[in-house]
């Protein structure tokens, strides 16, 4: 019984994980392009103040998630920790499995840490151009290996009757896996334009929406596509209900963006995305991960589980902590809700190129 409530708060977390650091990657995979004025061609605009006016677009950008975005990977790092203390068999087969995408998103992540957080350290063009590369490195490498990685462990993996990893790389690469990787790249950077659009205000504000119209619809048709091969092969009967909301969702989504109802849109697409990756949750359960080798040799919630000690005190420790954290996390978005534009920042880097909220 712990199991199974353990399996679902392993999905909820990943759902959290997915809804909140999805808008972070999207926005940091926009940067180059939204971070570009629309005075390069114009004969009367020095070359120094149009780099001025690129400069000052990237800062709003990260500035809109400037207060929150460390916050929001939390919830992968909790992800992380309920899997292997409540899971410790399908941690470890998963994490072997799963080993260069998952370094590679870790090698990604800590390029975008550092990236964020030094940028501003240096008053130099070169120093920010190398850190908003980093940025954009550790945006768009999860965004692709994270729908990889998901969609192969519901496929499945060569595993063998040690529970064993038994295959190589290039077995992830196969079209459903790639399909995966496409779907969390365009739904992340449709989620990251939807946001941009919500906290920009001025020119990025209309930018930020012209490129959430011209997402949503491709967004739409490949993430349908992924959504009914997931549910044709490895889904049941009951699993349609996490599909159709978040295909309804996901056509909200794009009538909204189109209507500039940004407010519904984001609401939409981040329903969208959540049921999406119920959906992924509901196709493996009872499994966590099933061999393609041999049904008998799939790793479930039964046999990869923890004791039921172990649960108990994770369920009572989760029971106190986790409203806490969610009311903070709450209580961030809501200090930080105001819209941003190049207006509001100084000409000056100053210490720190995220410090224009203060």
């Amino acid at each position: 019984m712990l199991g199974n409530l353990w399996f679902i708060i392993v999905a909820i977390l990943f759902v959290g994980y997915f809804v909140l650091e999805g808008f972070d990657f999207g926005v940091g995979m926009l940067m180059p392009f939204l971070g570009r004025s629309h005075t390069g061609g114009d004969s009367k605009v020095s070359a120094k103040d149009d780099a001025a006016d690129n400069d000052k677009r990237r800062r709003v950008l990260l500035n809109t998630i400037g207060p929150v975005w460390d916050g929001n990977e939390v919830w992968l790092l909790t992800a992380g920790g309920a899997l292997f203390a409540a899971f410790g068999g399908w941690y470890a087969t998963m994490f072997s499995a799963l080993y260069l995408p998952l370094f590679l998103i870790l090698v990604g992540l800590i390029a975008r840490v550092v990236s964020i957080e030094w940028r501003g350290k240096i008053n130099n063009p070169k120093w920010r151009q190398w850190c908003d590369f980093g940025i954009g490195l550790g945006s768009w490498i999860p965004a692709i290996l994270w729908g990889v990685a998901f969609a192969n462990v519901v496929r499945g993996l060569p595993i063998d009757e040690r529970h064993q990893y038994t295959g190589g790389f290039f077995n992830l690469l196969n079209p459903y896996g790639l399909l995966g990787g496409l779907t969390t790249l365009l739904v992340f950077l449709t989620h990251g334009a939807i946001f941009l659009s919500i906290k920009t205000g001025g020119v990025l504000e209309e930018d930020s929406k012209k490129y959430a119209k011209m997402l949503a619809i491709p967004t739409l048709v490949v993430a349908a596509v992924f959504l009914l091969w997931t549910q044709f092969a490895y889904g049941n009967g009951w699993t349609w209900i996490p599909v159709l909301i978040a295909a309804i969702s996901a056509v909200v989504m794009v009538i909204a963006t189109q209507a500039e109802r940004e407010g519904i849109a984001f609401t939409a697409n981040a329903i969208a995305i959540a049921g999406t990756v119920a959906s992924l949750f509901a196709c493996l359960f009872p499994n966590v991960l099933p061999s393609t080798t041999n049904a008998a040799w799939n790793l479930t919630v039964e046999n990869t589980s923890s004791s039921d000690y172990t649960l108990t005190v994770m369920t009572i420790a989760a029971v106190i902590v986790t409203p806490i954290v969610i009311a903070y996390q709450a209580w961030t978005y809501w200090v930080f809700r105001k819209r941003l534009s190049v207006d509001q920042i100084p000409e000056s880097i100053g210490l720190s190129s995220l410090k224009a909220w203060q």
